[in-house]
């Protein structure tokens, strides 16, 4: 009977849900979306469905992110989005008689309030135990790095609402901080660039889309230009821009400044051996955030220290997350997750 148990990582990301089963891998990327009617909350769509009604619902539904910042922001619409994701993850019928132990990625510094709430939701959403554990260790594990050693690793992980900052060592984390500042405020970066630059409203994909074709956060890393549509601001009506890379960096970089203290405030706090081991091996990032263009020579330039990108970074936590979990004993909690 025990052989239809399932293994389960979730990682509830701000703008992003990924979920790995098993040995599988990732077998689900949806956005954290949820669409719900007004007056009586009913929940209408979840997940990539939902992203499609973005700005085209009619009044009585909205759309809704119940993860603001690496928190829950709404208890009952968050129950229900990883509901909704445990039973599509598990489509087998067989595997859902049996209710899958669940490994959830919380930021570093998350409060034990907001620990039990993630907890409790996934509880009450149909999980058997629930474990959580710190983004940077799991994005850390994902990337491949051996951190059961005394050896200091520094990790950035650019999510949609929180980056996390941390070094490890010794399966721990030495020092941290949970910044939030991450993709969705380049996004808005970007919005209210077109604003004041172009008089152009856009939406948060449209945003999306042109941080993804044209942003850069380093001058002269990248000089790719997009046509951007959007409304007048003036006129109401229908209008296009062409956008470049060069003339988005101001914007985007400044916005990118509080990570960029983190780094050095977490660095600041990292004893001089650790120090040592990071300036020698460079700064991991990941997170979907890390995609961005030039974000790597960004931090480079201004810490000194070598930057990389891990490979696929927006999978580190997910699968970083499902490897913990498959290791722990059914008897014994892990030192990285708590109960």
């Amino acid at each position: 009977m025990g052989f239809f148990k399932q293994n389960m990582a979730i990682d509830l990301g701000t703008a992003t849900v990924l979920v790995c089963v098993g040995k599988k891998g990732v077998v689900l990327k949806e956005p954290s979306i949820v669409a719900i009617k007004n007056d009586t909350r009913e929940v209408v769509a979840i997940g990539e469905e939902a992203r499609e009604m973005l700005g085209r619902t009619p009044g009585d539904i909205s759309t809704v992110k119940p993860i603001q910042n690496g928190v829950i922001s709404s208890f009952t619409i968050t129950k229900k989005m990883i509901q909704y994701f445990i039973g599509k993850a598990l489509k087998n019928p067989l595997k859902r008689i049996f209710l899958p132990d669940v490994i959830i990625c919380v930021p570093s510094r998350t409060t034990n309030v907001e620990r039990r709430a993630v907890e409790q939701a996934a509880q009450d959403a149909g999980a058997h135990r629930v474990f959580l554990v710190e983004e940077p260790l799991a994005a850390a594990v994902g990337a491949g790095l051996d951190i059961s050693r005394p050896s200091g690793h520094m990790v950035v992980d650019v999510g949609g609402g929180t980056t996390d900052i941390a070094v490890i060592s010794y399966d721990s984390i030495i020092a941290s901080r949970s910044v939030k500042v991450a993709g969705n405020d380049f996004d808005e970066a970007i919005k209210n660039y077109l604003k004041r630059a172009h008089n152009l409203m856009v939406g948060d994909s449209t945003a999306e889309m042109v941080k993804m074709e044209v942003g850069c956060l380093y001058e002269g890393v990248r000089n790719d230009s997009t046509e951007v549509h959007g409304s007048d601001m003036v006129t109401g009506l229908p209008s296009e821009h062409i956008v470049t890379s060069s003339e988005l960096s101001e914007s985007l970089i400044s916005t990118a400044m509080p990570i960029l203290d983190g780094i050095r405030a977490v660095l600041e706090e990292t004893p001089p051996e650790l120090a040592a081991d990071i300036y020698t091996k460079g700064i991991l990032m990941t997170g979907g955030g890390a995609l961005l263009t030039g974000f790597d020579e960004l931090i480079r330039k201004t810490t000194g220290i070598d930057a990389v990108v891990a490979e696929e970074p927006q999978y580190c936590v997910a699968i970083g997350s499902i490897s913990i979990l498959n290791r722990m004993s059914n008897a014994k909690k892990s030192a990285f997750a708590i109960r």
